[in-house]
């Protein structure tokens, strides 16, 4: 698996566009126990009804089946390839579109959603911030976010570093990045950051608590998963495990800017309506393409 940093940004962006993500890190490579795990929290945290749902950074729709009760579901990520997997496995589907977009600037107008969906993402972005404030302004005023962050401050981590096999200590706030645009984040820290942005963090689970080869190589992933889910509600008393997911709702109730969904990036406000194999712009007439039933609106530098 690789990816690479898109020059095109101003931030330096985590791109697995032409990577073998599915195949390398997920299927056939012993990470079923995290993939139910996080569908279990994703199903006691997402509501299960509602108009509009956007997930971010989708990649091949792995969660994508855990949205049959959204009348429209936007699936978009950076890479184009990732999401053309995911419409082979989606496509049929009418109510769900496909988008490569950068998420440091979406392509939707403001309150277009009700429900936003971001897991395995935050851990790959320099500007968070930025990222919270996108979410803020396309989430609608009574809709709920559930975002999954990696908790630097965990068993394994306190473990090494009381026992003097890690340098870096996993108490410190600020977030880590262990290797290029991946981080780490401190519970404390990612509070503030949500609160700074606007949210309020409605519930929260504590995640894959037995991610331990030992236990993994014993026991069936199913296993472990239902017991995850039991265990999974002490993440709003204390966060010891790898991985976070909190539903979050806003503090203010924004109005939405318009009826309708993708807005268009050249211009920054146009309505961009379906023409063909393409979405033209109804302000500037710019023209977006769609490749193999992806939209791409992705802006080249």
């Amino acid at each position: 698996m690789t990816h690479s940093h898109q020059s095109e940004s101003p931030r330096p962006i985590c791109d697995y566009e032409g990577s073998g993500y599915r195949e390398d890190f997920w299927e056939g490579q012993g990470r079923e126990y995290e993939d139910l795990s996080e569908r279990i929290a994703l199903q006691r945290l997402l509501p299960p009804r509602g108009r509009r749902l956007l997930e971010i950074g989708a990649g091949f729709g792995r969660m994508a089946d855990k949205y049959a009760g959204y009348d429209e579901v936007v699936l978009l990520d950076f890479s184009l390839s990732l999401l053309q997997q995911a419409h082979e496995r989606f496509g049929s589907d009418p109510r769900f579109t496909f988008v490569a977009a950068d998420l440091y600037d979406l392509p939707f107008f403001d309150g277009s959603f009700d429900a936003v969906v971001m897991i395995r993402v935050i851990h790959h972005l320099v500007d968070v911030p930025l990222a919270l404030y996108q979410v803020h302004r396309v989430l609608a005023g009574d809709g709920r976010y559930i975002l999954e962050y990696a908790n630097k401050r965990n068993f394994k981590t306190i473990a090494r570093y009381a026992a003097g096999r890690q340098s870096w200590n996993p108490f410190d706030r600020e977030p880590y990045e262990f290797v290029d645009l991946n981080f780490d984040f401190h519970p404390a820290w990612m509070a503030e950051q949500m609160a700074s942005a606007g949210f309020h963090a409605e519930q929260e689970r504590s995640l894959s608590h037995f991610r331990v080869p030992l236990l993994k190589r014993i026991f069936p992933p199913g296993w472990l998963a239902r017991l995850d889910g039991w265990i999974q509600p002490t993440g709003a008393l204390w966060k010891l495990s790898p991985s976070t997911m909190i539903r979050a709702t806003l503090t203010s109730q924004p109005e939405a800017s318009s009826s309708s969904l993708l807005r268009c990036l050249a211009c920054g406000q146009g309505e961009l309506n379906a023409t063909g194999d393409a979405l033209e712009c109804a302000g500037c007439g710019y023209t977006w393409p769609k490749k193999d039933g992806v939209y791409d609106l992705k802006i080249e530098g």
